[in-house]
């Protein structure tokens, strides 16, 4: 099955459990997390280079001491599919590397 197959309610709802501190907003998955805007730039970087290898990205809005991703499929019509839960468990892993403290939603 492919990743960016859409993903039913119930679906989403396991996905959400094993993606911990991922909230849903809408048609998004979102997660903040608190970071020195020169990390949060790094970081970006470092998301951006693992999203081209992957094809899939994240919205992501930096400010003054923190970052927020925003994940959803596009090209599916805004739905969320396999590739956003795991394009959130490989953004938690590298704020992890980048020292990020997640922001309690």
């Amino acid at each position: 099955m492919s990743d960016k197959v859409p993903l039913g309610e119930e679906e989403i709802e396991v996905a959400l459990c094993a993606a911990p501190g991922w909230n849903r907003v809408g048609k998004e998955i979102t997660r903040a997390y608190s970071i020195r805007y020169h990390g949060g730039i790094a970081m970006i970087v470092h998301v951006a280079d693992i999203e081209r290898l992957i094809g899939h990205h994240a919205d992501i809005d930096l400010r003054w001491g923190s970052i927020r991703f925003g994940i959803t499929t596009h090209d599916v019509g805004y739905k969320l599919t396999g590739a956003d839960f795991d394009l959130a468990r490989r953004i938690d892993a590298i704020a992890a590397a980048h020292g990020a403290t997640p922001v309690d939603n």
